[in-house]
């Protein structure tokens, strides 16, 4: 599976973005998948998750309330939908597919997300 994410960019504290990550190669439907993002000087973080068909999904506390992730596998699309964003929220979002407790098989490129006050 190739993963293209999109939709990053520079946004106002409080404002929202939409990002996407375009899956090409093996089914998607396949895989649970999810998005993980990593600031500057930190680990890469777990964001959230999404079964293979919408459910179950899972978000880390500090977007719990703020993220939705959500996924069209007709359109082998997958969505992070972020709203009340805060300026800890910047950083570099990756995409990721084939979750499981043993590690990620896919990973996308990843795109800045940049909140400024």
């Amino acid at each position: 599976v190739q993963l293209q994410a999109s939709g990053g960019g520079l946004v106002q504290a409080g404002g929202s973005l939409r990002l996407s990550c375009a899956a090409s190669g093996r089914a998607f439907s396949n895989y649970a998948a999810g998005w993980f993002r990593q600031a500057p000087g930190k680990e890469r973080e777990f964001v959230s998750s999404i079964g293979r068909n919408g459910e179950p999904t899972f978000y880390a506390d500090s977007v719990k309330g703020r993220f939705t992730i959500s996924r069209d596998n007709s359109k082998n699309t997958l969505y992070l939908q972020m709203q009340s964003l805060k300026l800890e929220d910047t950083a570099v979002y990756y995409c990721a597919a084939d979750i499981q407790a043993k590690g990620i098989s896919y990973w996308g490129q990843g795109t800045q997300v940049t909140v400024s006050s």
